[in-house]
């Protein structure tokens, strides 16, 4: 016979399980807004995470110079100068001759879909249901919009990205500023704070900024190496468009996953339109080559610390940040994502019964976040420094 239920565990279960709902919906709540007051802000919060982005790029050499005796200000002037010539010399090299074959590229990612939606409609597939013909027109009218979007950022640059001028001037501004007074921020920020909030926010920033640091520029070196090796594969096999196509793989490198199926994708599409069925599979045989000397090779000898996600958190998060913001949501999520991980990570520190810890060393405050990066010691000039950013 069965055991009746406990009429007080019962009544217990539901409280609990009402007070935790009612917990939920209030940081649900919260949330939504947060993220309102962050949408009605986006004019300023835009300048400023592509500052730090920019930042987290041209930090290593400011302090290199800074750690040979410059003036703060010398330093982080020279840097912004040496970046504003570098952008200049990309939009001269690279974006004019991107900007006169971006039609080019466009017309034949849509003739070799078309060309496929034919292949497909012959023996032995003989597809000809209607719902597939939609699926092709749908897949055309994408790659137009698709590709004339990706090489719309990469002609016009940081200014199409925060999307106006006034933007990316302001952004630039705001790079000078972080190198020139960042390490003087958490200092500040812990005198500001009450409590152990004086403690635990600088550290969860100064990891938050080595995660994001880290990300930027192992991307950007990854995205580099597939850029040239690609590019110099299809310079070999006579493909056109070459330039085009390896400023998309380089741009596609920071959407993890996805976007290296998407250049790929384009790559073989336009060898198969001017080459032929022959020279766009070893357009493919090329890229899958590539994109496991990056995983297995490059990733791991450029970014020796990830960021602590799963393959499918990345892919999750480049998904739902291409769905609520295009292009830029899905360039923005895996940092965002990653600095999720820090603050969850570091509160999991905070909360961790310290009887548990025994015989494992357990983990502080100082212990490693979501970037493999600890708190480091104060007064430091090193990423993750508990009293400097950015490092």
């Amino acid at each position: 016979m069965t055991a009746p239920l406990s009429s007080d565990r019962s009544r217990a279960a539901l409280r609990i399980s009402a007070r935790v709902s009612a917990e939920l919906l209030l940081v649900f709540a919260m949330s939504a807004v947060a993220l309102w007051l962050l949408g009605r802000m986006w004019s300023v919060v835009w300048p400023l995470v592509v500052g730090l982005l920019l930042t987290t790029l041209t930090w290593p050499v400011a302090r290199f110079l800074r750690r040979r005796g410059w003036p703060p200000a010398l330093a982080a002037s020279v840097v912004t100068v040496l970046f504003l010539l570098v952008a200049v010399g990309v939009v001269a090299l690279i974006a004019v001759p991107v900007a006169s074959q971006s039609g080019e590229l466009t017309d034949g990612v849509v003739e070799g879909i078309q060309r496929l939606r034919e292949w497909a409609a012959g023996p032995p597939l003989n597809i000809g249901d209607a719902q597939i013909n939609q699926a092709f027109d749908s897949a055309v009218s994408r790659a137009q919009e698709g590709v004339g979007s990706m090489v719309g950022a990469v002609v016009t640059g940081v200014s199409t990205v925060v999307n106006g001028v006034v933007t990316a001037v302001l952004a630039l501004f705001l790079m000078f500023f972080f190198l020139k007074d960042g390490p003087r921020f958490l200092p500040w920020l812990s005198r500001q704070l009450p409590g152990r909030l004086a403690t635990d926010v600088p550290t969860v920033f100064a990891r938050g900024w080595a995660t994001l640091g880290a990300f930027v520029r192992s991307q950007a070196a990854v995205g580099l190496l597939d850029a040239v090796l690609i590019g110099l594969g299809l310079w070999v096999l006579g493909v056109p468009l070459v330039l085009p196509l390896a400023v998309l793989t380089f741009v596609s490198a920071f959407v993890p996953i996805i976007g290296a199926l998407f250049a790929g994708f384009v790559a073989v599409l336009i060898a198969l339109v001017s080459n032929g069925l022959t020279d766009a599979l070893i357009v493919l045989v090329i890229i899958v080559v590539v994109q496991q000397l990056e995983g297995n090779v490059f990733q791991p000898m450029i970014q020796s610390r990830g960021l602590g996600l799963h393959a499918a958190v990345v892919l999750l998060a480049v998904t739902l940040g291409g769905s609520l913001a295009g292009i830029v949501g899905s360039l923005l999520a895996v940092p965002i994502a990653a600095l999720i991980a820090v603050v969850w990570n570091y509160v999991r520190e905070q909360l961790v019964d310290p009887a548990g810890e025994s015989g494992t060393g357990g983990q502080g405050a100082g212990g490693q976040g979501a970037g493999g990066q600890g708190a480091g010691e104060p007064g430091t000039d090193e990423p993750g420094s508990g009293a400097t950013v950015p490092s």
